[in-house]
């Protein structure tokens, strides 16, 4: 337990850890005119801004102008492309992370009337939180937002090794000539496909039977193919057994024998969060689990004055869910409370090239809960605007209906721009809307999103 001064220090309330989530509640109920203290040990904004979403996407925008103007030679001439690392690792830290200086992040939480607090937080009791020696006391209760960390599983001489995770990645100025990517997820996924197009061989290795694979099968089929197209060795269906580190190379041996290697080892596998480590037992919350239980308001289930949100509230690890659940926190405790998020419409995108949006159920999952389902399937290379675009076409609409009640409870969007085609399916699966009312929307000709409507005539329902 961490030592504390003996005289508590009184707030209304003591948000731990300001990530997105964090900082945003934290922020809407100080301006409030709460006394609210935000406690981050890391920097303030979270994994998004410095190691997360911000940053990786610049590397992707990057990474697909060199695909994109590769593709000239089979449209419009001739180019010839030289990758240069350096400008991306220089915007990385003059535009995204401010060489990691969190200082514009703490004057804005300042400014709003919140009084920030850099250190580890433990928490002591059902409404006290300890860090750096004081002891803050909540007259109406503490958030947790404490995040997530890159998960490192106990794979035989791992720990022992300098691998990667996203931070390490993220913050390289020199590309490595060979790298392993251990995780086909939406992160694994993404950075290999980075790696690759500026030079660096890669392998990636994932124990599902597919990439990204809580995404439809359909979608880990499409970027294999794509992948290894782009000359990345693919992995799937076995896991790690062994990792070995020597002469400046890794080796990694999988289930079946095979040995890959290469000079650096990226981790990501998942996330972790670190409940034990957050004293939350003293609160009277169960640490057996990973992600807290909340309710519709984002309160933590059995623990009165704890609310959740952000990745530890284990609805989803995305950041435009978790500053939805920052609203809704902060309006229960402001007590005005507003609707639950329909997390039957929980929308995510991996931004790979091509891109995979998803929203709602799959079509197992929709078959699992015991739904009469109706799908429909059309490649993007078989519409108007796939076809006219040729070269890096690859992709499908997929959309999951309920027969009984008429509506799409699932759709994924796989293609160019497949994230911002999305945006039609994930109003649709939200607001309930009727397959016949989709059907009898006039789409512009020749849009990707046309497509939505060729796939709908296709739906048997």
């Amino acid at each position: 337990m961490a030592d504390a001064t003996s005289t508590p220090i009184p707030a209304d309330v003591i948000v731990i850890g300001l990530g997105p989530a964090g900082e945003s509640v934290g922020g809407q109920l100080a301006e409030a005119g709460l006394t609210v203290v935000g406690i981050e040990g890391s920097l303030v904004g979270g994994e998004c801004p410095y190691w997360g979403c911000v940053p990786s996407k610049m590397m992707i925008r990057a990474s697909n102008l060199i695909a994109e103007a590769r593709r000239v030679n089979e449209l419009a001439g001739s180019a010839t492309v030289e990758p240069d690392w350096a400008p991306v690792a220089q915007r990385i830290r003059d535009q995204a992370t401010d060489n990691w200086d969190d200082t514009v992040a703490v004057d804005r939480f300042v400014g709003k009337g919140g009084t920030f607090v850099r250190g580890y937080a433990e928490i002591t009791g059902p409404n006290t939180v300890a860090v750096n020696g004081d002891t803050y006391v909540a007259s109406k209760g503490i958030v947790i937002a404490t995040g997530t960390l890159a998960a490192v599983p106990p794979i035989p001489g791992l720990a022992d090794t300098p691998f990667w995770t996203n931070h390490h990645i993220i913050e390289t100025k020199e590309l490595p000539k060979s790298l392993i990517v251990m995780g086909g997820g939406a992160i694994g996924a993404e950075l290999a496909q980075v790696m690759r197009r500026f030079g660096v061989e890669v392998t990636v290795i994932e124990g599902a039977e597919r990439l990204i694979p809580r995404n439809e099968p359909e979608a880990g089929d499409v970027l294999r193919e794509v992948f290894e197209a782009e000359g990345i060795t693919v992995h799937t269906g076995q896991f790690a057994n062994k990792v070995d580190y020597g002469d400046e190379s890794f080796t990694v041996t999988l289930a079946d024998g095979t040995e890959v290697t290469g000079e650096k080892l990226l981790v990501a596998v998942g996330r972790k969060t670190f409940l034990n480590e957050l004293g939350a037992a003293n609160a009277g919350i169960d640490t057996s689990v990973p992600y807290l239980d909340v309710d519709g308001a984002q309160r933590v289930k059995g623990v009165p004055n704890v609310w959740a949100v952000g990745d530890i509230a284990g609805d989803g690890l995305f950041t435009h869910l978790g500053i939805m659940q920052a609203d809704v926190a902060a309006a229960d405790i402001l007590g005005t409370p507003s609707e639950p998020i329909n997390l039957d419409a929980l929308s995510a995108v991996t931004f790979t090239d091509p891109e995979v949006g998803a929203v709602g159920l799959t079509e197992a999952e929709a078959r699992d809960q015991g739904l009469d389902v109706a799908v429909a399937f059309k490649l993007v290379g078989h519409t108007a605007r796939g076809w006219l675009h040729s070269v890096g076409n690859e992709g499908f609409i997929k959309l999951v209906a309920d027969k009984e009640r008429g509506i799409l409870v699932g759709a994924t969007s796989v293609g160019p721009h497949g994230g911002e085609v999305l945006g039609q399916l994930s109003l649709a699966v939200h607001a309930k809307v009727p397959v016949a009312t989709l059907r009898s929307m006039i789409h512009a000709y020749p849009t990707f999103h046309r497509g939505i409507g060729d796939t709908l005539g296709d739906l048997e329902i």
